[in-house]
């Protein structure tokens, strides 16, 4: 009874609120819609007008921003195949083909459903449990973060391709791609080739647009040019039925759960949290055969953990004072910019905003609900336009999102440079989502194991001596030991067939 006691319900309920949040929604989705922009980017640009805004106006217009780009990311996947945002590679591997074959309104439904719920899950853990799983994260560190970044590793190679060495190659791959730029720890250039331009690493966006949109565009140019999509008026409706919903509620509820868990570790974020739902969908699946080739649950377990990282995100920015992303680093600067400074005191000195503000943000998810469905039937009907117009317009538009990203043309020559690489390699059956995620936790996973062996003074017994550590090595051991006899069974299907 505290927590509502203490809210600010007259600023909470005001018109001016209310219309701050559908418009911050609204912006999010579009931008996180355009493939190679993000939630980032569109936080970026809502940061100015937050000057002439309340503080909670101005943190709520930037969250309903970030959860709105979450849901958009997913669109561009579904509706073109082209990833929107990083964390909406894994939504792409079954949005996308129940898109194409069967109805792309009933995929955005799927996503957007699950998208309610995850962005639910994760205010409520924002709300009831953020001292507690602060304490948690607090006792996390450098080991348990590297063999978190293991794990997310071995269980995508293992599962995205049909081929478990094929797949170990993709994920080896991405992580030399990131090894690229500065080393972070000296400060030593590595394969830049004397080029600034790489001092940071490869541009991600320009390598997400290369490995899915450069790609998609050459697969469409061979298989049928003047393929146009016969879309009726009824499978552009995003709504689903009570049963059909009732066949993503399990795999929901894991995608929110994970993602409320990972949202709490700083620097993890919500790719990783949607490869661990995916993968965790996939066991729990009666049918996980059919992953890959259009299966509500491999939306559903996604869309809810991404939308389950915004909300969990916020503790540790708030309960510790450290932004777990470039996203909440931006959304730290607003609190700052009106007097706030996050951190364990927050809670005692600004009870009413930051009560307000975790309030608000479960009115967020349902304003992305409604925006959701107003719009999806518009960004379904994309699939009508035919092939030698929508070509065009998504190169340009991958092409201008590659650029945009860091204002550099290396990143186009990347971009198509890459494109062409991986659309001979995804003939042979090489793992996108293996590459990916392996460039996604190679900052993650080096310069966590790196750390640990600084702590250890050189010793590898500081994994085998922390509690945490040693729960993290036998899931790490059971993902294995799963991923071997699940290759072992498939080798003796093939022989007996």
């Amino acid at each position: 009874m505290d927590f509502f006691n203490s809210v600010d319900w007259s600023s909470l309920f005001s018109l001016s609120l209310i219309l701050i949040i559908f418009f911050g929604v609204a912006v999010g989705v579009l931008i996180g819609s355009l493939p190679g922009l993000g939630a980032t980017i569109a936080i970026v640009l809502l940061l100015p007008i937050t000057y002439a805004l309340t503080p909670i106006e101005a943190v709520i217009l930037l969250l309903s921003a970030y959860q709105g780009a979450e849901y958009g990311g997913s669109i561009a996947s579904i509706i073109l195949g082209i990833p929107g945002t990083p964390a909406a590679v894994a939504t792409l591997l079954d949005g996308h083909p129940l898109s194409s074959k069967h109805s792309p309104g009933k995929a955005l439904g799927y996503s957007l459903t699950s998208s309610l719920i995850g962005g639910l899950v994760g205010g409520l853990v924002l709300i009831f449990l953020s001292i507690p799983l602060a304490k948690i994260a607090l006792k996390i560190s450098a080991p348990e973060f590297f063999l978190v970044g293991i794990i997310g590793l071995i269980a995508v190679a293992g599962l995205s391709s049909k081929n478990l060495v094929n797949g170990l190659i993709s994920a080896i791959l991405g992580l030399m791609a990131g090894t690229v730029g500065m080393d972070m720890i000296t400060g030593a250039q590595r394969y830049t080739f004397g080029n600034f331009e790489l001092i940071d690493g490869l541009s991600f966006v320009a390598l997400l647009v290369g490995v899915f949109a450069v790609t998609e565009i050459f697969n469409m140019i061979q298989k049928d040019l003047q393929k146009k999509y016969d879309i009726r008026k009824n499978q552009l409706n995003a709504k689903i039925t009570l049963k059909e919903f009732k066949s993503i509620l399990k795999p929901t509820s894991i995608g929110s759960a994970i993602g409320s868990i990972i949202g709490v570790l700083p620097g993890v974020g919500s790719a990783t949290a949607c490869w661990f739902a995916y993968d965790g969908a996939k066991r729990a699946s009666k049918k996980p055969e059919e992953f890959g080739k259009g299966n509500p649950e491999g939306i559903a377990a996604p869309e809810s953990a991404n939308n389950a990282v915004v909300g969990s995100s916020l503790v540790p920015l708030l309960a510790l004072g450290i932004p777990g992303s470039g996203s909440m680093a931006v959304i730290m600067g607003a609190f700052i910019i009106h007097g706030v400074q996050p951190g364990p005191m927050v809670f005692s000195k600004d009870t009413e905003l930051v009560h307000s503000i975790l309030l608000a943000f479960l009115f967020t998810t349902v304003a992305l609900f409604i925006v959701g469905k107003l719009l999806t039937p518009v960004f379904a009907s994309v699939l009508k336009v035919p092939n030698p117009i929508l070509i065009p317009i998504v190169f340009i538009l991958a092409i201008l999102g590659a650029f945009a990203s860091k204002d550099m043309y290396l990143d186009i020559w990347i971009a198509l440079i890459t494109g062409v690489v991986f659309y001979f390699l995804k003939k042979v059956d090489y793992s996108f989502p293996a590459f990916v995620l392996g460039f996604v936790l190679s900052p993650i996973i080096e310069e966590n194991f790196r750390r640990s062996l600084i702590m250890s003074e050189g010793s590898y017994s500081i994994y085998f001596t922390r509690p945490y550590s040693i729960g993290l090595i036998i899931i790490l051991l059971l993902f294995i030991s799963l991923i071997i006899t699940n290759a072992m069974k498939k080798n003796k299907q093939t022989k007996t067939i």
